[in-house]
């Protein structure tokens, strides 16, 4: 992965802070961004600056028209350390929290 820039880190920071998603399915971790179908824009450019992540939709369900960007395993590992989220502990610590938990339950 290339490094990130700082729009791109700025950008990405600010969609996980109130976005994201820190989880996983039981197996491996994972980072969802789930949002309307207008700003398809958006996660087509998530795509290209996070190699390895997938977009999904869109969606129509229950009146909502959404997609949803999704990256786990080698791309989310390269990810989070391009990313370097640690800072959040003292900007967002909800935010922080989510990911250290998931951190810590998928030994990332």
């Amino acid at each position: 992965m290339r490094r990130l820039d700082d729009f791109a880190r700025g950008v990405i920071t600010g969609l996980l802070i109130g976005e994201g998603h820190f989880g996983g399915d039981g197996r491996q971790a994972q980072v969802t961004v789930r949002m309307h179908g207008k700003h398809e824009a958006l996660f087509r450019w998530l795509v290209t600056v996070v190699p390895g992540s997938r977009l999904y939709g869109p969606y129509f369900h229950g009146g909502r028209f959404y997609y949803q960007w999704m990256v786990r395993g080698k791309a989310l590992q390269e990810f989070l350390e391009k990313l370097d989220l640690d800072f959040l502990a003292a900007v967002d610590p909800p935010t922080y929290q989510r990911l250290c938990d998931m951190r810590k339950k998928y030994g990332l």
